[in-house]
């Protein structure tokens, strides 16, 4: 047992999980820059830095409004509240996910279904999708796993259908596109994490919810 814990300790290149610092250096400078000027203006909470990225990411993901949140767990929760999901109702969603997808559902007393994923895509399987939809759900939360699109095709026809709406769970996804077109603006309501581990990380928490709607936008900044 020793000698073979010495030939993998001995052979083994120690290869970090997450590697921050390769996404930092080459940003290094401009970062700083963004850095100073937040402290120059002492404007840490909301300020012109958040309103340039919200206009920066609308025009990105190609929808109306892009409003920044405190975290992705946030967007999620904020989306589930704006369209007033609560005790008694059902929320359909990804058996494969952060925890957070089902847990605010049931942080706002809600139930959580979860729907089997596709073997191939480890997103949510829309052929299972339908038989989960009772007239208790009030939203389908499809997953965009590892920056790969659900099939939204067919599972917003799906939530037409039953007349439920579609809250994007795109934490894992900014950019990434379907048909075409950012994720995140399909649905009623898409939701972004910034989290230092994600597609874009944030130096520390962050999140973002995109609708395009003026009244659930409207709703979304008050909450």
């Amino acid at each position: 047992m020793a000698t073979a814990g010495a030939d993998r300790g001995a052979g083994t290149m120690q290869v970090p999980m997450l590697d921050l610092q390769a996404q930092y250096r080459p940003l290094r400078e401009e970062i700083l820059a963004a850095v100073t000027r937040v402290c120059d203006s002492q404007r840490f909470i909301l300020g012109p830095e958040v309103d340039e990225l919200e206009r920066e990411l609308a025009r990105m993901l190609e929808v109306p409004h892009a409003i920044g949140v405190s975290s992705g767990t946030d967007a999620l929760l904020l989306a589930m509240m704006a369209l007033g999901i609560g005790h008694g109702d059902e929320v359909v969603t990804s058996t494969y996910s952060f925890f957070a997808t089902g847990g605010c559902v049931v942080r706002l007393g809600a139930t959580p279904v979860f729907v089997d994923i596709d073997p191939v895509t480890y997103n949510i399987d829309p052929s299972a999708l339908a038989a989960a939809i009772t007239p208790r759900t009030k939203a389908i939360i499809p997953v965009h796993l590892y920056g790969q699109s659900a099939d939204l095709e067919a599972i917003l026809a799906i939530a037409t259908r039953a007349g439920v709406p579609v809250i994007e769970d795109a934490a894992q996804a900014i950019g990434s596109r379907y048909k075409g077109r950012p994720v995140g603006g399909f649905g009623l309501i898409g939701c972004f994490s910034f989290f230092p581990s994600k597609n874009l990380g944030a130096f520390g928490d962050g999140g973002l919810v995109t609708t395009s709607s003026d009244d659930l936008a409207a709703l979304l900044r008050r909450l």
